[in-house]
């Protein structure tokens, strides 16, 4: 295998651990169970292998398990959403791939493939830099507990060993975002857009997330124009990608922007019509506006998909509460 081809799959094991998301979801808790099996290149089990998969969304929900000699895993207590898969055994090039979970019906078997590391005469393979990873694990920690500055000292420090990480400067971007610094935020996406062009594997799709993040700016700014033109630039890069989609609602969610923010929830049900956190959004924006009926359509949708998720008893006691304002 060419080196260029194990640093992309380095990579993108890596944006595993430097996105910073938007979408929420309730804590990744539920009822469902998935189960898999990693193997290698000619179908041999391969037993020992790390399972890590993580919560697409804003929530950091996290769960690991390792295979069995047999090369099977299994986890339980799982909610609904899209999670990301990732499995990885010393000398095999790591494999990962996004996966629906559903608490509705049965979850299909998953199978991971792993490929063998060859070496070049010059040595080369997978990064395996543990400072690098450090640094990103604590950045990751430091910008849920709003220490921006911290964690753009990290992030800096961080692109000096791994340059070709472009996507870090949306991570930079971020936060001078939430500092609310966004020239400086605009630059540093604009570098990742620039760099973006020669990823032919993630280009688009951090070209997608920097727009967001630009339009963000220009939300927060309140020049709604520019806002609007590049949170359409980023869906149309992306059309079927709900969490994109939910992410551009959350911004207008966050900034009072209802109208606008529903627009985007209700495009994300369209992509994915079994997603629950939409609904619920949904259902808190149409009870701000008083439109009670709307609201308990969305909020029983929710608690359809999501039982017995954290939120479920919050959107029983507001169901509770339209009964009432409706006798």
């Amino acid at each position: 295998m060419k080196k260029n081809a194990l640093l992309k799959f380095s990579l993108i094991f890596l944006i595993t651990l430097l996105s910073f998301h938007y979408a929420a979801a309730q804590a990744g808790r539920g009822k469902a169970r998935i189960a898999g099996i990693v193997l290698d290149e000619q179908k041999n089990r391969i037993a020992s292998s790390k399972i890590v998969i993580e919560l697409r969304g804003r929530d950091t929900a996290v769960r690991e398990t390792t295979t069995d000699q047999k090369g099977e895993w299994s986890l339980i207590g799982l909610g609904s959403g899209n999670w990301r898969i990732t499995a990885t055994a010393d000398g095999y090039v790591p494999a990962t791939m996004i996966y629906f979970v559903s608490q509705i019906g049965k979850n299909p078997k998953i199978t991971l493939t792993l490929q063998k590391i060859i070496e070049t005469e010059a040595g080369d393979g997978i990064i395996k830099d543990e400072t690098s990873l450090d640094l990103i694990d604590q950045a990751n920690q430091l910008f849920l507990e709003g220490k921006y500055d911290e964690v753009l000292a990290l992030l800096v420090q961080f692109l000096e060993t791994n340059p070709e990480a472009y996507q870090t400067h949306i991570n930079i971007g971020d936060c001078y975002k939430e500092k609310g610094e966004y020239e400086k935020a605009i630059e540093e996406y604009n570098l990742a857009l620039e760099m973006a062009k020669k990823d032919e594997e993630l280009g688009k799709e951090m070209t997608a997330k920097a727009m967001a993040g630009i339009g963000d700016c220009y939300l927060r700014r309140e020049d709604f124009e520019k806002a609007q033109s590049f949170f359409k630039e980023s869906i149309e890069l992306l059309p079927d990608n709900e969490i994109l989609a939910y992410n551009v609602g959350e911004i207008y969610f966050s900034n009072q922007k209802m109208d606008e923010a529903i627009q985007y929830y209700a495009l994300a049900i369209k992509i994915m019509p079994d997603w629950s956190p939409p609904y619920y959004k949904i259902g808190l924006v149409h009870l701000n506006k008083a439109e009670y009926e709307k609201a308990k359509e969305n909020f029983t949708k929710f608690l359809e998909l999501e039982p017995d998720s954290e939120l479920a008893g919050t959107v029983r006691n507001m169901l509770n509460y339209l009964e009432k304002i409706k006798k």
